[in-house]
C-alpha cells in the first residue's frame, strides 16, 4: 500500500492515465515550483492530468479523502495560491497541445498550456489572439481573470475571445460551455476566475495580425518626467490607434551591460506605446512621441511579434526572485495622480530608490471599452489605465521593507482608482475581490457559485464564496 500518511493513493493511481505524485517521487517539486521564490508549499498528492477524466478523477479523490484542492497551470500568482499545503494539487501541465485551423481562424488549446504555447502555433500563420506579456504564464490563469495583452485595445481581452470552454465542475461533471450552451457558467468564466471548475480546453478565436511589432519608448530623468508623462497623458486623449498600446514605467535601471551606461543604477521614468502590426502605420506615434521631451535615451525598435511577447522572460524568470504586486485602475490620470505614479511611494527622501517598487501604467480603451460591460464578468471595462506596483528581490531579510514599499506605492494611488484587476490582486482577500468586481457581478457570480460549487471546493484563488 502506498499512503500520503493520510490516505493510500492506489485507487487514484489505477483511475489516471497521467502521473500521481507524492512527496520525493521524481516530478513533484517541478509540479509544485511557483513563480514567486517567496512561497515554497508541499500538496500531499500532486496528479499531473493527461485528460479531462483525470481531472474528473482527482476532483472525485479530494472529496473522497478530504483534502483541499489546488489547481496549477502557470503558477504565476503573486501568492502562489495555486499549491496547497498537504492537500491535492491537480497540475495541468500535462495538458499543454495547442491546434489551430487558419481557415477557421480558431485555436484549441489545453488548459496546461502556457502563452508561448499558443502565440507560437498561431503565430504560424500570421495569427494571434490576446495574450499577456509574459510567455511562460499560463493560458488558463490569464484568461480566466479577463487577460489583458498588446492586443487588447484592438481585439478585446484573453476573455472576451473565447468562442468556448471544456470544463470539470465541483462534481465531476464535464461540461461545453459557450453562448449557446450553459450560458450562465460562460458569462462567469469570462473574468471570473478560477472559481467554477477546471478548464481542461479553451477554443480561441483568431485574428490576423501579421509578425511585426514596434517598441517605442524614451527614457527621461525623473526632473524632467512630470511634463513628459503630462504630454503623454495628452496623447492618450488623442484618438490613439488601437494597434498601439500606450505605456508608462518609473523605477530605478539595473547595473547590468544590458543597460546603457548612462542609465545604470538611475531613477528614470520612460514613456511610450507598443504597436502590434503594420509599422509603417506607427511613423506618426514615432514623431508623436519626439514631442514628449528631451530624453536621455530613445528606443524605436521593429521586431517580430514573438520576440514582443517574450522580451520580459527573463525577468520573470519563475523562482528566481521574490515578489509583491498592488495594483489599481484608473479611470483617468490628473496631475496629482502622476506625480504619485513617480513617486514611487516613497516617505522618505533617505530611502535608496533601488529599494523602491517599480511602477507601470499600462493603457485600456479601444476594443475593451467597446463591449458592453454586463457581457461577461470582467469588470471596470472604462477605465484609462491599469497600475502596477512591482516590488522583486532575492534577499529574504529585504522581505518586511519591500512589503511595506509597495504597499505604501498602492496606497499613494488608491485616491485615484476606481477598482482593481483580478489577476493583479494578492493578500487583499475578500475587500480585494470587491473591488474588482461591481456589486451586482459580485452577487451574480455567487449564484454560480451556488450552483456550480456550492461547498467552494474551488476556493484557492481570488474566491467568489457561495454565501457572498
Amino acid at each position: 500500500m502506498v499512503s500520503t500518511g493520510r490516505v493510500d493513493v492506489e485507487p487514484l493511481r489505477r483511475r489516471v492515465a497521467g502521473q500521481v505524485m507524492l512527496p520525493g517521487e521524481d516530478g513533484y517539486d517541478s509540479a509544485r515550483a511557483l513563480w514567486n521564490a517567496m512561497v515554497d508549499r508541499r500538496p500531499a498528492v500532486v496528479v499531473r492530468c493527461a485528460s479531462s477524466a483525470d481531472v474528473a478523477a482527482a476532483i472525485d479523490f479530494s472529496r473522497s479523502n478530504d483534502l483541499e484542492i489546488g489547481v496549477r497551470c502557470g503558477g504565476h500568482s503573486v501568492l502562489g495560491i495555486s499549491v496547497p499545503v498537504d492537500g491535492l494539487l491537480i497540475d495541468l501541465s500535462g495538458l499543454r497541445a495547442v491546434r489551430v485551423d487558419p481557415d477557421a481562424r480558431r485555436a484549441w488549446v489545453q488548459g496546461g498550456a502556457l502563452l508561448g504555447d499558443l502565440d507560437r502555433t498561431a503565430q504560424q500563420f500570421g495569427l494571434a489572439t490576446t495574450a499577456g506579456n509574459v510567455s511562460h504564464t499560463g493560458v488558463g490563469g490569464l484568461t480566466l481573470g479577463g487577460g489583458m495583452g498588446w492586443l487588447a485595445r484592438r481585439f478585446g481581452l484573453a476573455c472576451d475571445n473565447v468562442a468556448s470552454y471544456e470544463v470539470v465542475t465541483a462534481d465531476g461533471t464535464t461540461l461545453r460551455v459557450s453562448g449557446a450552451r450553459h450560458e450562465d457558467l460562460f458569462w462567469g468564466l469570462r473574468g471570473g476566475g478560477g472559481n467554477f471548475g477546471v478548464v481542461t480546453e479553451f477554443e480561441f478565436h483568431l485574428h490576423e495580425v501579421g509578425t511585426s511589432a514596434m517598441l517605442i519608448d524614451h527614457t527621461f530623468d525623473l526632473a524632467a518626467a512630470p511634463t513628459a508623462m503630462r504630454r503623454w497623458r495628452d496623447l492618450l486623449g488623442n484618438g490613439v490607434p488601437v494597434q498601439a498600446t500606450p505605456t508608462a514605467w518609473v523605477g530605478t535601471m539595473a547595473d547590468s551591460p544590458d543597460v546603457p551606461a548612462q542609465l545604470r543604477n538611475r531613477a528614470v521614468a520612460s514613456l511610450g506605446f507598443v504597436w502590434v502590426g503594420d509599422t509603417d502605420q506607427a511613423r506618426r506615434l514615432v514623431s508623436q512621441v519626439a514631442g514628449l521631451g528631451t530624453p536621455l535615451t530613445k528606443r524605436v525598435e521593429e521586431l517580430s511579434y514573438l520576440r514582443l511577447q517574450t522580451i520580459d522572460d527573463e525577468w520573470h524568470r519563475p523562482g528566481l526572485r521574490r515578489r509583491y504586486f498592488k495594483g489599481h485602475y484608473l479611470p483617468e490620470l490628473s496631475d496629482e495622480s502622476i506625480d504619485a505614479f513617480l513617486s514611487r511611494g516613497q516617505a522618505d527622501p533617505a530611502v535608496d530608490p533601488a529599494l523602491l517598487p517599480n511602477g507601470s501604467f499600462q493603457g485600456y480603451g479601444g476594443a475593451i471599452a467597446a463591449r458592453s460591460d454586463e457581457d461577461s464578468a470582467f469588470s471596470h471595462r472604462n477605465i484609462l489605465v491599469e497600475f502596477v506596483a512591482s516590488a522583486a528581490w532575492t534577499d529574504p531579510a529585504e522581505d518586511g521593507q519591500r512589503i511595506a514599499a509597495a504597499r505604501r506605492y498602492g496606497a499613494a494611488l488608491e485616491p485615484f482608482a476606481s477598482g482593481v484587476y483580478v489577476n493583479v490582486l494578492g493578500d487583499e482577500g475578500e475587500a480585494g475581490v470587491r473591488r474588482a468586481y461591481s456589486a451586482g457581478k459580485l452577487a451574480r457570480l455567487a449564484a454560480l457559485k451556488r450552483r456550480y460549487d456550492p461547498d467552494n471546493l474551488f476556493h484557492l484563488n481570488q474566491n467568489v464564496r457561495p454565501d457572498q
